[in-house]
């Protein structure tokens, strides 16, 4: 269970900053490098509140081998949303 509840705030985390986010003009990495536009970052909050609806289900029925497998996909997929925030390295010649 604890995986279950583990999953559940990082996804409800994840899909409160991407629906903030979508209604943000967004910063210069995410907006000009990743491409990150409004519609992306409600299409990762919508990933994510059905990430909820699934870490609901497996706590409800107390599986801990899906709330597992559940968190290893989702921990991937919220690193992914979080690195479109991270600058680059900054590139000497310019």
């Amino acid at each position: 269970m604890l995986y279950d509840l583990v999953g559940l705030i990082l996804a409800l985390t994840v899909a409160v900053a991407a629906w903030w986010r979508s209604r943000a003009p967004g910063g210069f990495y995410d907006r000009e490098t990743y491409a990150m536009e409004p519609a992306t970052h409600r299409r990762y909050a919508l990933v994510s509140l059905g990430f909820v609806i699934y870490f609901l289900i497996a706590y409800e029925l107390r599986s801990e081998a899906a709330g597992l497998a559940g968190l290893a996909l989702y921990a991937l997929i919220a690193v992914f949303y979080a690195a479109s925030f991270l600058q680059g390295a900054p590139d000497r010649d310019e």
